[in-house]
Protein backbone atom coordinates (compact mmCIF):
# COMPACT_ATOMS: atom_id res chain seq x y z
CA UNK A 1 0.00 0.00 0.00
CA UNK A 2 2.96 2.57 -0.92
CA UNK A 3 1.56 6.13 -1.20
CA UNK A 4 -1.63 5.17 0.87
CA UNK A 5 -3.64 7.55 2.45
CA UNK A 6 -7.00 7.38 4.06
CA UNK A 7 -8.53 9.68 1.11
CA UNK A 8 -7.71 6.93 -1.58
CA UNK A 9 -10.97 6.44 -2.76
CA UNK A 10 -10.79 2.94 -2.93
CA UNK A 11 -10.45 3.18 0.74
CA UNK A 12 -13.33 5.52 1.53
CA UNK A 13 -15.37 3.30 -0.33
CA UNK A 14 -14.85 0.25 2.23
CA UNK A 15 -15.30 2.77 4.63
CA UNK A 16 -18.89 4.13 3.37
CA UNK A 17 -19.88 0.52 3.08
CA UNK A 18 -19.06 -0.12 7.01
CA UNK A 19 -20.66 2.92 8.09
CA UNK A 20 -23.73 2.11 6.27
CA UNK A 21 -24.22 -0.47 8.84
CA UNK A 22 -26.45 0.50 12.01
CA UNK A 23 -24.25 1.04 15.51
CA UNK A 24 -21.06 1.42 12.66
CA UNK A 25 -19.46 5.46 12.83
CA UNK A 26 -16.74 6.47 10.87
CA UNK A 27 -14.39 5.69 13.49
CA UNK A 28 -15.45 1.91 13.94
CA UNK A 29 -15.62 1.39 10.22
CA UNK A 30 -12.29 2.82 9.67
CA UNK A 31 -10.62 0.16 11.88
CA UNK A 32 -12.96 -2.66 10.58
CA UNK A 33 -11.53 -1.80 6.81
CA UNK A 34 -8.03 -2.00 8.24
CA UNK A 35 -8.76 -5.23 9.33
CA UNK A 36 -10.20 -6.54 6.49
CA UNK A 37 -6.94 -5.27 4.80
CA UNK A 38 -5.20 -7.30 6.81
CA UNK A 39 -6.95 -10.60 6.66
CA UNK A 40 -4.65 -13.28 4.80
CA UNK A 41 -6.75 -14.03 1.32
CA UNK A 42 -7.75 -17.32 2.72
CA UNK A 43 -9.87 -16.29 6.07
CA UNK A 44 -11.27 -13.71 4.00
CA UNK A 45 -12.61 -16.18 1.56
CA UNK A 46 -13.86 -17.76 4.52
CA UNK A 47 -15.33 -14.90 5.86
CA UNK A 48 -17.68 -12.88 2.89
CA UNK A 49 -18.42 -17.34 2.60
CA UNK A 50 -20.01 -16.91 6.13
CA UNK A 51 -21.83 -14.07 4.71
CA UNK A 52 -22.89 -15.08 1.51
CA UNK A 53 -24.31 -17.83 3.03
CA UNK A 54 -26.15 -16.65 5.53
CA UNK A 55 -27.98 -14.39 3.41
CA UNK A 56 -28.83 -16.77 0.77
CA UNK A 57 -30.49 -19.47 3.06
CA UNK A 58 -31.65 -17.51 6.10
CA UNK A 59 -35.29 -16.35 5.34
CA UNK A 60 -38.33 -14.96 7.54
CA UNK A 61 -40.62 -17.39 9.32
CA UNK A 62 -44.22 -17.65 7.22
CA UNK A 63 -45.77 -17.96 11.16
CA UNK A 64 -44.19 -14.91 13.03
CA UNK A 65 -42.19 -13.16 10.99
CA UNK A 66 -38.42 -14.39 12.43
CA UNK A 67 -35.44 -15.53 11.22
CA UNK A 68 -35.06 -18.81 10.01
CA UNK A 69 -33.67 -21.80 7.48
CA UNK A 70 -36.91 -23.19 7.09
CA UNK A 71 -40.52 -22.08 5.58
CA UNK A 72 -41.87 -21.95 9.53
CA UNK A 73 -38.96 -21.33 12.61
CA UNK A 74 -38.24 -23.90 15.64
CA UNK A 75 -40.24 -21.95 18.13
CA UNK A 76 -43.71 -21.72 16.03
CA UNK A 77 -43.40 -25.50 15.39
CA UNK A 78 -42.46 -25.74 19.54
CA UNK A 79 -44.63 -28.17 21.23
CA UNK A 80 -42.56 -27.12 24.86
CA UNK A 81 -43.61 -23.24 23.97
CA UNK A 82 -46.82 -22.00 25.34
CA UNK A 83 -49.28 -21.03 22.75
CA UNK A 84 -51.58 -19.23 24.68
CA UNK A 85 -49.27 -16.04 24.90
CA UNK A 86 -47.82 -14.04 22.06
CA UNK A 87 -45.57 -11.73 22.55
CA UNK A 88 -45.67 -8.97 19.89
CA UNK A 89 -41.95 -7.09 18.72
CA UNK A 90 -40.67 -4.43 16.00
CA UNK A 91 -37.91 -6.25 14.39
CA UNK A 92 -36.75 -10.14 14.24
CA UNK A 93 -33.60 -9.29 16.41
CA UNK A 94 -35.78 -8.32 18.65
CA UNK A 95 -36.64 -11.89 19.43
CA UNK A 96 -32.93 -12.67 19.90
CA UNK A 97 -32.79 -10.29 22.98
CA UNK A 98 -35.96 -11.73 24.67
CA UNK A 99 -35.28 -15.21 24.25
CA UNK A 100 -31.46 -14.43 25.86
CA UNK A 101 -33.43 -13.45 29.21
CA UNK A 102 -34.74 -16.77 29.07
CA UNK A 103 -37.85 -15.40 30.85
CA UNK A 104 -40.21 -16.04 28.47
CA UNK A 105 -41.37 -19.20 26.99
CA UNK A 106 -44.49 -18.13 24.59
CA UNK A 107 -44.24 -17.54 20.96
CA UNK A 108 -43.83 -14.13 18.80
CA UNK A 109 -45.22 -11.96 16.02
CA UNK A 110 -42.46 -8.89 14.17
CA UNK A 111 -44.53 -6.18 13.16
CA UNK A 112 -41.25 -5.28 10.69
CA UNK A 113 -41.45 -1.39 12.32
CA UNK A 114 -43.74 1.18 14.33
CA UNK A 115 -46.41 3.08 13.59
CA UNK A 116 -44.42 6.62 12.17
CA UNK A 117 -46.62 9.43 10.56
CA UNK A 118 -43.35 11.31 10.24
CA UNK A 119 -41.71 8.26 8.07
CA UNK A 120 -45.13 7.64 6.09
CA UNK A 121 -45.48 4.31 7.76
CA UNK A 122 -48.65 3.21 9.32
CA UNK A 123 -50.60 0.57 10.44
CA UNK A 124 -51.05 -0.96 6.89
CA UNK A 125 -47.41 -1.08 6.47
CA UNK A 126 -46.79 -3.21 9.23
CA UNK A 127 -47.61 -6.85 10.22
CA UNK A 128 -50.86 -6.30 12.06
CA UNK A 129 -52.98 -7.66 9.82
CA UNK A 130 -51.67 -11.24 10.01
CA UNK A 131 -51.64 -10.15 13.39
CA UNK A 132 -54.97 -10.31 14.31
CA UNK A 133 -55.13 -13.32 11.86
CA UNK A 134 -53.34 -15.44 14.32
CA UNK A 135 -55.85 -14.09 17.09
CA UNK A 136 -58.94 -15.06 15.79
CA UNK A 137 -59.02 -19.10 16.55
CA UNK A 138 -59.32 -18.08 19.89
CA UNK A 139 -56.10 -19.92 21.33
CA UNK A 140 -54.07 -16.84 22.72
CA UNK A 141 -55.35 -15.43 25.87
CA UNK A 142 -52.45 -13.07 26.27
CA UNK A 143 -50.99 -10.71 23.95
CA UNK A 144 -47.63 -9.13 25.68
CA UNK A 145 -46.58 -5.72 23.88
CA UNK A 146 -42.88 -5.81 23.40
CA UNK A 147 -42.47 -2.81 21.01
CA UNK A 148 -39.26 -0.08 22.08
CA UNK A 149 -39.85 2.62 24.94
CA UNK A 150 -40.11 5.23 22.14
CA UNK A 151 -42.86 7.46 20.84
CA UNK A 152 -42.98 5.29 17.92
CA UNK A 153 -43.25 2.10 20.17
CA UNK A 154 -45.81 3.58 22.39
CA UNK A 155 -48.10 4.80 19.28
CA UNK A 156 -47.84 1.39 17.89
CA UNK A 157 -48.55 -0.36 21.59
CA UNK A 158 -51.99 1.89 22.02
CA UNK A 159 -52.84 1.21 18.42
CA UNK A 160 -52.30 -2.41 18.86
CA UNK A 161 -54.62 -2.38 22.37
CA UNK A 162 -57.08 -0.62 20.83
CA UNK A 163 -57.54 -2.99 18.02
CA UNK A 164 -57.20 -5.99 19.92
CA UNK A 165 -59.44 -5.18 22.80
CA UNK A 166 -62.65 -5.94 21.03
CA UNK A 167 -61.34 -9.74 21.01
CA UNK A 168 -61.44 -9.79 24.93
CA UNK A 169 -57.92 -11.03 25.08
CA UNK A 170 -55.65 -10.22 27.52
CA UNK A 171 -52.83 -7.07 26.85
CA UNK A 172 -50.01 -6.69 28.63
CA UNK A 173 -46.90 -4.27 28.11
CA UNK A 174 -43.19 -4.73 28.99
CA UNK A 175 -42.28 -2.33 31.67
CA UNK A 176 -40.03 0.34 30.95
CA UNK A 177 -37.79 2.44 33.33
CA UNK A 178 -34.40 2.73 34.97
CA UNK A 179 -31.64 0.60 34.45
CA UNK A 180 -30.66 -1.52 37.26
CA UNK A 181 -27.93 0.42 38.87
CA UNK A 182 -28.96 3.76 37.43
CA UNK A 183 -29.48 6.58 39.15
CA UNK A 184 -32.54 9.58 38.52
CA UNK A 185 -29.58 12.12 37.90
CA UNK A 186 -28.52 10.56 34.74
CA UNK A 187 -32.14 9.33 33.42
CA UNK A 188 -33.95 11.39 30.94
CA UNK A 189 -36.71 12.44 31.50
CA UNK A 190 -38.74 10.17 29.22
CA UNK A 191 -37.23 7.43 30.60
CA UNK A 192 -37.98 8.68 34.28
CA UNK A 193 -41.51 9.62 32.75
CA UNK A 194 -42.33 5.83 31.78
CA UNK A 195 -40.61 4.44 35.27
CA UNK A 196 -43.42 6.33 37.07
CA UNK A 197 -45.73 4.98 34.93
CA UNK A 198 -44.76 1.35 35.25
CA UNK A 199 -44.37 1.75 38.73
CA UNK A 200 -45.16 -1.47 41.10
CA UNK A 201 -47.20 -2.19 44.37
CA UNK A 202 -45.15 -3.26 46.92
Amino acid sequence: MEGFLLSDPQFQKLIQSFSSLPGIGKKSATRIGFHILRMDPSTFRAWLSNIEEAKAKLRFCDECGGLTEDPVCSICLSDRRDNKILCVVEQPEDIFFIENTKEYIGKYHVLNGAISPLDGIGPDQLRIRQLLHRLEDGRVQEVLIATNPTLEGDATASYLSTVIKPMEIKITRIAHGITIGGTLEYSDQYTLGKAIKSRLTL
